[in-house]
């Protein structure tokens, strides 16, 4: 197991689990045993690290390993289930938010999927079988898992799967886990992004303050989280509308999106009496190397703080905004030194790496991730996949996960929060339709459908 992957077997607790949650709606029946073939074949096969489960390290301050599991029984992990009648919504997101609660065991390998029949959607959609799929956190990031689960599919047109990993590389000590921190540290420090040594030090001065002096205020999304999680979602949206958004603005996608979402922030934060401020979300960045994921999979990731832009009433303000603090991100060394940060956080003791986590934890109300998913429609065990949805994990005390999820042609974002403290998170999903409305009308669309 890397140093990197260690920090989020650490870090699970009762309060907030480590577990990456994904649904994945389909138009007719999935066939168990068509469907334990495709994840025998595509995950077991490809990826060891799905019949393992995690050891104590050999050594008094290595990382934990991944063992084989001697009794690994596929029965264990992948599970049918038939929801309470009528099988509509509320007894899907019922489902959802107990098993999301609940932690995997840490006897066996860390994953869990769920074939749930009877679904009926409540706006008339396809009758049809849905998946929830947990992996927890440190078998990899979230962006590495969407790719794996993705991979069970096959194109709507039956074309061939997509290519198998490349057999793993041995195992990941300590000093693996170093070499590959370099290595992935290099790829973010870009030739082509180099600045003068005086404008660095000024930018690495600016994230290191940002990193170690950022506080959060208090407010309705503030508390101390309990077990107890609710998992909501929005109808999905149409994507071309809101990359029409963007040209006519002058953005991107990610901005729109970022900016919907700090739109629902506002909104809640008013529903709930308060007044809007602009608070600071964990955002992963990506710093995997392009091809094929490794079978061995692991975290390859950076977290940016983003302030989310809530107190502005003008939709067009919030977006312009926005995309400044998302440019100001990108031209600066936050990503490099916050992926370093976690690499050596995650070669430290585990009580101090519970010290570590908590305190920069506390500087971001949760974690806000945007997955694009595939452009053109997939299939699954030969049955149409019609709609893909996550929920990132949060650690320590934060209380709020977001992700935004894109799928042939369509964008919907998903909200898990803490059941003690965000009470009523289906206004976070009522204010991100309302914000993304306003947003689209910039492009000179209705709103989405």
């Amino acid at each position: 197991m890397g140093a990197v992957d260690a920090i989020w077997l650490h870090m699970d607790r009762p309060e907030n689990l480590l577990v990456i949650d994904t649904l994945m709606w389909f138009e007719g029946t999935v066939r168990i045993d068509r469907l334990r073939t495709v994840v025998t074949e595509r995950l077991l096969d490809r990826f060891p690290v799905f019949r393992m489960r995690p050891a104590e390290p050999l050594l008094p301050l290595g990382p934990p390993r991944w063992v084989d599991d001697p009794g690994f029984d596929l029965d264990r992990h992948l599970v049918v289930r038939r929801l309470a009648a009528p099988g509509g919504d509320a007894a899907l997101q019922a489902f959802v938010e107990e098993h999301i609660s609940q932690p995997l065991d840490l006897a066996h390998p860390l994953w869990q999927v769920w074939l749930l029949h009877g679904y009926r959607p409540d706006d008339g959609g396809p009758v049809g079988s849905v998946v929830l799929a947990r992996i927890h956190h440190a078998v990899a990031d979230g962006i590495a898992l969407a790719h794996v689960l993705l991979s069970l599919t096959d194109p709507a047109d039956d074309a061939a799967p997509p290519p198998a990993p490349p057999p793993p590389d041995g195992a990941r000590g300590p000093l693996r886990a170093a070499l590959h921190l370099f290595a992935d540290l290099a790829r973010l420090v870009r030739p082509e992004a180099a600045v003068d040594a005086l404008t660095l030090a000024w930018q690495t001065g600016q994230v290191v303050d940002k990193l170690l002096l950022g506080s959060l205020p208090r407010t309705p999304l503030s508390g101390t989280p309990g077990t107890a999680k609710r998992a909501v979602w929005s109808r999905p949206h149409d994507l071309a509308a809101v990359k029409a958004a963007g040209r006519a603005t002058g953005s991107t996608v990610n901005d729109i999106l970022m900016t919907a979402v700090g739109g629902a922030v506002a909104s809640y934060l008013v529903a709930r009496g308060a007044d809007p401020v602009d608070l600071t979300a964990m955002v992963p960045v990506n710093v995997r190397a392009e091809g094929p994921l490794p079978a061995e999979l692991g975290n390859r990731f950076a977290l940016v703080l983003f302030p989310l832009v809530s107190t502005d009433v003008d939709a067009r303000t919030r977006l312009d905004r926005t995309r400044e603090r998302m440019d100001a991100i990108k031209a600066s060394p936050e990503a490099a030194i916050t992926f370093g940060t976690i690499g050596a956080i995650g070669l430290t003791h585990p009580q101090v790496e519970r010290l570590l986590v908590d305190f920069f934890s506390a500087k971001a109300v949760g974690v806000l991730t945007n997955v694009v998913g595939p452009a053109d429609r997939r299939t699954l065990a030969g049955v149409p996949l019609t709609g893909v949805l996550g929920w990132v994990p949060q650690a320590a005390d934060q209380t709020l996960g977001v992700c935004v999820f894109s799928y042939a042609g369509t964008v919907r974002v998903g909200f898990r929060a803490d059941a003690a403290t965000v009470t009523e998170p289906e206004l976070l999903v009522a204010g991100f339709d309302a914000a993304l409305a306003e947003l689209v009308a910039l492009g000179g669309s209705a709103a989405p459908a």
